[in-house]
C-alpha cells in the first residue's frame, strides 16, 4: 500500500486542492495532516480571532473528511518533528503541500524537504493553491518581481489559470496515526463578539450569496461604508477555506464590470505575495525607505492609544477602529483611513499599526497587512508616497449621511447627517452633550508635520 500525507496550512478546503488531489490520485491512502505550529504562537501570530476562525475551519474539514471516510489528523509543535513522526507512523512515501510565500514558509520547507530526504520521503510543493497565480510566473525584464501594480496585472491577466480540480469523492485513512481532539472556538478568550463563522462551509455558502447578488454593483459600491457591498471572503482566503483560483475563474464567469473590478483585488493578493516572496524582509522592513523619522512611540503613546480604542476625535477613524475590534474586520475604506491617519497625521511607524492589525484581524495576512500599510505610509509600492487621506472629506464621501459612523459611535448618534462627522464644530451646552473626544490633533497642523518632517529626509 502507498501511502501520502497532505500537510494542510493556509488551504483548508478540499475543493480545487491540488495537493489533495494529488496524493489521492497517486497513492492508495492518505493522511490528511494539520500542525498547530508552535513556531506561529511563539511569533505572535496564534491571536485569539484567527485562533477561532482556525478552530471552526479545521473542525469543518474534519467532518468533509468523515463524510468521505477520512478524518483530518491534527498535531502540534515544531511541524517538521510532527510530520516526520506521522511519515514514520503511516510508512508514508510521499508528502504534499503548498507553496508559501513569507520567509517562515521558505525556512519551513526547506526544513521538511531536508528532513524527508533523510527519511527516504519525497516532498511536494504545489503552487497556485494560496494564490491564483505563482509567484515568479510573470517578471519583468529587469528585476524578479514587479514593484508596481498596474504592469503586473496587465501581465497576470493574460495568463492562462488552471483548471480546478475537483474534491476526492473518497478517502481512505490508514490505520494507527493518532491525532489531539479538535481545538473548539469555545476554549478561546479575547475573541471578538461579532466575529464571523470560519471553515469551508461557511465559505462556499457566502460565495455562492456574492456571486448571485453582490459581485455585479461590487465596481460603484465597494468603497461604500454604510453599505457594506464587499465580499468579506477576505478571512476565507487567508485561510484558503476558498480556493483564489476558483474564486477567479467563476467571478469572469459573471462576467460585467463588477467582476472585473472583484478579480482585479484578486490580482491585487497575488501581487503582494510576489512581492513578499522576492522580499521577504518586506514583513518587516521599509521595501522602498524613505529614511522616515518617526514619532517616538513613547512621546506618541496617549495619541496610539486612542487610536486603537477609537477615541481620536474623528469619528469615521474612530468607527473604523471600533468596528475592527467587535468583529476582527474592517471595511477596506475604513482601513486605508485608519493607516493614512496613524502614519501621514499622527506620523507612527506603520509597524505600530501593521501589528495592531495583526493583533485583531480574522483575515491577518502578512503579504496584504505589511504591504498595504506600507503603500498607505509611503515605503511600499505606491508610486505616491506622499499622499494623504482627509478623514473628513473622506467620510463625507464615503459616508454622506453619516450611517457608518452612527452605527459604530453611538455616542453621535443625535447628530444628523454629514454633521457627525465634524462633533467639534457645536458649540456650548450642545457639545457637552455628547460624550465623544476632541480631536487628538488639528488635521492642517497633522499634514503639516508629516509633510515637514518628510521634507527634511
Amino acid at each position: 500500500m502507498t501511502v501520502s500525507v497532505v500537510l494542510f496550512t493556509s488551504d483548508l478546503r478540499l475543493h480545487d486542492h491540488p495537493p489533495l488531489r494529488a496524493a489521492h490520485d497517486g497513492s492508495s491512502a492518505l493522511v490528511p495532516l494539520f500542525v498547530r505550529d508552535d513556531a506561529v504562537a511563539e511569533a505572535g501570530f496564534a491571536v485569539p480571532n484567527r485562533l477561532a476562525f482556525l478552530a471552526d475551519c479545521l473542525a469543518d474539514l474534519d467532518a468533509a473528511l468523515r463524510q468521505r471516510g477520512g478524518r483530518l489528523v491534527v498535531r502540534s509543535g515544531d511541524v517538521v518533528d510532527q510530520v516526520s513522526k506521522v511519515v514514520a507512523e503511516a510508512d508514508a512515501d510521499d508528502v504534499h503541500m503548498a507553496a508559501g510565500v513569507s520567509a517562515y514558509a521558505q525556512r519551513r520547507e526547506e526544513r521538511l524537504r531536508t528532513a524527508l530526504e533523510t527519511a527516504g520521503c519525497r516532498l511536494h510543493v504545489h503552487d497556485t493553491v494560496v494564490t491564483a497565480l505563482a509567484p515568479g510566473t510573470v517578471t519583468p525584464a529587469s528585476s524578479d518581481h514587479f514593484a508596481v501594480f498596474t504592469p503586473y496585472f496587465r501581465h497576470w491577466s493574460r495568463q492562462r489559470l488552471r483548471d480546478a480540480v475537483a474534491a476526492p469523492r473518497v478517502i481512505r485513512v490508514p490505520d494507527g496515526v493518532g491525532s489531539e481532539h479538535l481545538p473548539s472556538r469555545g476554549d478561546l478568550s479575547g475573541v471578538s463578539a461579532g466575529l464571523a463563522l470560519g471553515g469551508e462551509t461557511e465559505a462556499r455558502k457566502r460565495l455562492a450569496a456574492w456571486l448571485r447578488v453582490g459581485i455585479t454593483s461590487y465596481g460603484d459600491r465597494h468603497d461604500d461604508l454604510p453599505g457594506d457591498a464587499t465580499s468579506r471572503l477576505s478571512p476565507h482566503l487567508h485561510f484558503g477555506t476558498l480556493s483564489p483560483v476558483e474564486l477567479v475563474h467563476r467571478s469572469r464567469a459573471v462576467g460585467g464590470p463588477g467582476a472585473e473590478a472583484f478579480v482585479r483585488q484578486l490580482a491585487w493578493r497575488d501581487f503582494h505575495h510576489q512581492v513578499l516572496a522576492a522580499r521577504p524582509d518586506a514583513a518587516a522592513t521599509d521595501y522602498r525607505t524613505r529614511h522616515d523619522r518617526w514619532r517616538s512611540q513613547i512621546r506618541a503613546r496617549s495619541d496610539i492609544d486612542a487610536w486603537k480604542l477609537g477615541r481620536t476625535g474623528y469619528p469615521v477613524i474612530d468607527a473604523a477602529m471600533r468596528q475592527l475590534r467587535y468583529e476582527g474586520w474592517m471595511h477596506n475604506r475604513g482601513r486605508l483611513l485608519a493607516a493614512s491617519f496613524l502614519t501621514k497625521t499622527l506620523y507612527v511607524d506603520w509597524r505600530v499599526g501593521a501589528r495592531h492589525f495583526l493583533d485583531l484581524l480574522v483575515d491577518g495576512d502578512v503579504a496584504d497587512n505589511q504591504l498595504n500599510w506600507q503603500w498607505m505610509a509611503g515605503t511600499g509600492t505606491d508610486s505616491r508616497p506622499n499622499r494623504v487621506l482627509n478623514p473628513v472629506t473622506q467620510a463625507k464621501r464615503y459616508d454622506p449621511a453619516g450611517v457608518y459612523v452612527r452605527r459604530w459611535v453611538p455616542e453621535l448618534e443625535g447628530l444628523s447627517g454629514a454633521a457627525v462627522h465634524e462633533p467639534w464644530r457645536l458649540r456650548g451646552a450642545e457639545r457637552a452633550a455628547y460624550d465623544y473626544p476632541d480631536p487628538i490633533v488639528e488635521l492642517p497642523d497633522g499634514l503639516a508635520r508629516f509633510k515637514e518632517a518628510r521634507g527634511r529626509n
